[in-house]
């Protein structure tokens, strides 16, 4: 037997235990040291159900947006919702002024995407003697108030005697939040929270000096022209680090943290749409997805086995890899599996068939020529390849217009198709090329000569 067929076979039975591993259900994930991963079949919106919200830029028609704040706006709102614990969300640019959302396996989303469409633009403001209580509504000089309409409040001890500020005032910007270098949520040892953050070096300097010539003076802690924190300067701060301290309970005081570390949105969002997706719908879907795969998979089975024979047998079981193969990429990469994911797949598992029935059509032509079955399969292979090659470059290339598409105009259906499509093609070949020709060769090396033509329907 050829050395180089042995030596890739052990290599897939090395692949095949990793990749059977990784589609374990109840696998534990991949841990090392800090770093842990789980290794899960991530579902899409249409088959778990959920939710799709679409933000529009909240500002007037004829005040341009331009691609590059969308694009800083969708980065910032992924990390946003990472941070707050939901998964496998998918952001899309839709046109020149939307943003598409969908959010699998949720259905009360309120809060979530209250958090993610709020500006979060921080200011560290100088209220030098006067006091305003939390929640006041003030205006600074480092930009508009986003809205006068609340008056200041007064202070709720009637024996304080700072002065109060009033409607029409105001005051100055010490610092804005692009300062901070990180943030982190911690707790007060009281059963409260408050947010720790360390400023850049630019930060620090401004902050020590403003500190150290405002000692016993109001350092506001504004957020989208709101005050949310108003701490006293006791001393100077010359390291950069400090706290922001409020009523916070730790998901309120998580929320500000994301808004922080992730930045400021380039431009105000609101919600003009948003569509529910019951997960009665969703796992029906799925179970009607999954019972097309398994019914059209024994029809090609019994085609394939019935026609050519022992080679069709063989491609069933390199298809079988392929699916194992394809199953542990996508939750390793890992890949949101929508219908029209799942469609993509069904396509490319086609595309992997007729690899293999070119291949056996030209086995079949060598064998009645009269050539040995060893040169028989390695000429199939090396004359099928050219067809086999060019196919498959026209769908990827085909799935990267698609691809294309979808990024540009937000179709994430589509762009999940030519995603899934592409990777499955990729699969599909090196199965096609390597898998199936490694399981042919070991299983001629157990059948007699005298049988070829019996078990090759040649």
């Amino acid at each position: 037997m050829n050395r180089r067929y042995v030596r890739n076979f052990l290599i897939l039975v090395v692949l095949l235990g990793v990749v059977i591993w990784v589609n374990l259900p109840n696998n534990p994930g991949i841990k090392i040291g800090e770093f842990h991963r789980t290794l899960k079949t991530v579902l899409g919106l249409d088959l778990q159900g959920g939710m799709q919200v679409l933000l529009e830029a909240d500002l007037p028609e004829d005040v341009e947006v331009s691609p590059e704040d969308l694009q800083t706006a969708r980065q910032i709102l992924e990390n946003r919702s990472n941070g707050l614990g939901v998964s496998e969300v998918i952001f899309q640019i839709a046109g020149n002024r939307r943003i598409v959302g969908e959010f699998p396996g949720l259905t009360q989303t309120d809060e979530v995407v209250a958090v993610l469409k709020e500006t979060g633009q921080l200011e560290f403001v100088d209220l030098g003697t006067t006091y305003l209580p939390e929640g006041t509504v003030i205006q600074t000089d480092s930009g508009q108030s986003q809205t006068t309409e609340q008056s200041v409040a007064i202070p709720e001890n009637p024996l304080d005697q700072s002065q109060t500020g009033t409607q029409d005032q105001v005051y100055h910007t010490v610092m804005t939040g692009d300062q901070i270098k990180s943030v982190a949520v911690e707790s007060d040892g009281l059963g409260g929270y408050h947010i720790a953050f360390v400023l850049k070096d630019e930060g620090k300097d401004i902050f020590a000096e403003h500190t150290a010539q405002n000692v016993g003076k109001y350092l506001a802690i504004v957020l989208d022209k709101k005050i949310i924190s108003i701490p006293t300067i006791n001393s100077a701060i010359p390291d950069g680090a400090g706290v922001i301290q409020g009523n916070f309970t730790f998901e309120s005081a998580n929320n500000l943290a994301i808004q922080l570390r992730y930045g400021s949105l380039p431009i105000p969002f609101k919600v003009v749409e948003s569509r529910v997706v019951g997960p009665t719908l969703g796992e029906d879907s799925l179970n009607k997805s999954i019972l097309a795969g398994i019914v059209g998979m024994i029809i090609v089975t019994l085609f394939m086995t019935i026609y050519y024979r022992l080679p069709g047998a063989v491609a069933m079981l390199s298809i079988a890899t392929y699916a194992m193969i394809t199953l542990a990429l996508f939750k390793l990469i890992p890949v949101t599996l929508t219908l029209a994911g799942i469609a993509g797949v069904l396509l490319s598992t086609g595309g992997a068939l007729d690899a293999n029935i070119l291949i056996f059509e030209r086995l079949k032509e060598e064998l009645r020529s009269g050539r040995n079955l060893q040169n028989a399969i390695d000429l199939s292979w090396r004359r099928a390849w050219p067809s086999i090659r060019d196919s498959n470059l026209a769908t990827l290339i085909t799935s990267g217009i698609l691809f294309w598409f979808g990024s540009a105009f937000g179709a994430t259906i589509v762009k999940g198709f030519a995603l899934t499509l592409a990777i499955g093609v990729a699969i599909s070949l090196f199965c096609a090329i390597v898998v199936t020709r490694t399981y042919m060769n070991m299983v001629i090396n157990l059948i007699k000569a005298e049988n070829h033509a019996k078990w090759f329907g040649a």
